[in-house]
């Protein structure tokens, strides 16, 4: 059956205390929206909607940068959740397969689940999504009848014995579209608040002879951020399982509490990640390679072999290939390194090519940047780049090429050359005396003086 997705991402989040709209907040270096958009998307959905309300330019810019093919419709007003799908009514016009109502402020909905429910709807008219609560307090209540859904009850107007129900809503409900907005429309705001709950579409539906069921997931998975409390929860949640399934799939943590992932990462079995790591978005890192302590990853890809850090960077666009050594306060920006090549020690390579079993001395730095254009060094296989050497870009060095320790490379060097920039040294004899005398002289005056 052909799915689209209706992601709920209008609420301003008045608890997050932020000018940021609730669903950008991140967890896992992702916004909330895109965890929810990223498990709808694993049903190849044809149709991705996302309601947005406060901040919705910002919510657009993010929800067509996941998927560019996302359609972002705006509730103008806030007058529930039944108005909020009725919002993306226009966007589905003629489409007659399942609708999937998502939460952007939901992120850790499994796509096994989501899968679940779309298999439940071939025999059923809605399906709800709901969990068993260790703390049932007020979250509505499912009343079954066998695996018959009957209706939701909020707990403000749950009977004794339905309060003592732990079988709770989580909002997520599928359903044929066509179906959801008709039974939308005849949704009434005669409530407390004078909304128009999503919830209601379930006795309306029961009210033709429709059937309802219910799927079961995780309470975990219904997790939702209101506050900053939650954030925090939300990302320890995330991490905590992140680093277990890691670790099921052959990584070693060795510290795993001190590692922190993003969303996306991926790590090859036989890794080894030392303690207090962090992986930002968009790093793959393959099998056996090692990531010592206290480096940070982001945007970049290591392979097979590698050994990068203790205290390294690798900023985006780093690509590194096998048996790539990347030490000590190193940092690498959009650069690739080839295959064996070392970069050891406290250098900064941006924006360049680095060959094959090269090596780069201690305090190395391309000099990328003029104040207003980015410059490219090409580094050539097994050049030996000498200790605090800076590479003026644009620069090439040749292949087996060398440079002195201390110069200033502004020219390219050609294969097997070796290249030296450095000022004469001149000795004064005699002058450090004078000039220590000098100074001491000085500061005994500033001493007296004060």
């Amino acid at each position: 059956m052909d799915t689209a997705l209706i992601i709920l991402a209008a609420g301003k989040g008045t608890r997050m205390n932020s000018d940021l709209p609730k669903v950008l907040h991140r967890v896992a270096s992702a916004p909330l929206l895109e965890h929810a958009m990223a498990a709808g998307a694993m049903l190849a959905p044809r149709h991705t909607v996302v309601v947005a309300g406060h901040g919705a330019d910002q919510v657009r810019a993010a929800a067509t940068l996941f998927d560019e093919d996302a359609q972002v419709v705006e509730q103008t007003e806030q007058l529930g959740t039944a108005h909020a799908v009725a919002q993306a009514r226009p966007a589905l016009d003629g489409f007659d397969g399942m609708a999937l109502v998502l939460y952007g402020d939901t992120p850790f909905v499994q796509p096994e689940t989501l899968e679940k429910m779309q298999e439940a709807l071939a025999n059923h008219d809605v399906v709800v999504l709901g969990f068993e609560a260790a703390d049932p307090a007020r979250y509505g209540r499912l009343v079954m009848q066998g695996d018959a859904l009957q209706r939701i009850v909020e707990f403000k107007d749950a009977s004794p014995e339905e309060r003592a129900i732990t079988l709770c809503n989580s909002g997520v409900v599928a359903c044929k579209s066509e179906l959801l907005f008709d039974l939308i429309d005849k949704v009434g705001n005669d409530n407390a608040s004078e909304e128009y709950y999503l919830t209601d579409i379930i006795g309306l539906a029961r009210a033709e002879g429709r059937s309802a069921t219910v799927v079961t997931c995780a309470e975990a998975e219904t997790m939702g951020v209101n506050s900053r409390a939650d954030l925090a929860r939300a990302e320890a949640a995330f991490q905590s399982r992140a680093r277990a399934l890691l670790m099921e799939d052959g990584v070693t943590l060795i510290a795993p509490e001190t590692v922190f992932l993003a969303r996306d990462t991926y790590i090859g079995r036989d890794t080894v990640v030392e303690p207090n790591v962090v992986f930002g978005p968009n790093v793959t890192v393959e099998s056996g390679t090692t990531i010592r302590a206290f480096s940070h990853l982001e945007g970049c890809h290591v392979s097979r072999g590698g050994v990068v850090g203790p205290y390294a960077r690798l900023r985006p666009g780093a690509e590194l290939a096998e048996d790539v050594r990347i030490g000590n306060f190193v940092e690498i920006k959009n650069a690739q390194i080839a295959e064996g090549a070392k970069v050891n020690h406290l250098s900064y390579i941006g924006d360049a090519t680095v060959g094959a079993r090269s090596n780069i001395g201690a305090g190395t730095i391309t000099c990328n940047y003029d104040g207003v254009m980015k410059h490219h060094t090409t580094i050539g296989a097994g050049a030996f780049i000498g200790s605090n050497t800076m590479l003026v870009a644009p620069v090439t060095i040749g292949d087996g090429a060398m440079t002195g320790s201390g110069s200033v490379i502004t020219s390219d060097v050609e294969p097997e050359a070796l290249a030296l920039s450095r000022a004469p040294q001149v000795e004064k004899p005699g002058m450090a005396r004078k000039m220590f005398e000098i100074l001491k002289a000085k500061k005994a005056k500033m001493q007296r003086g004060s």
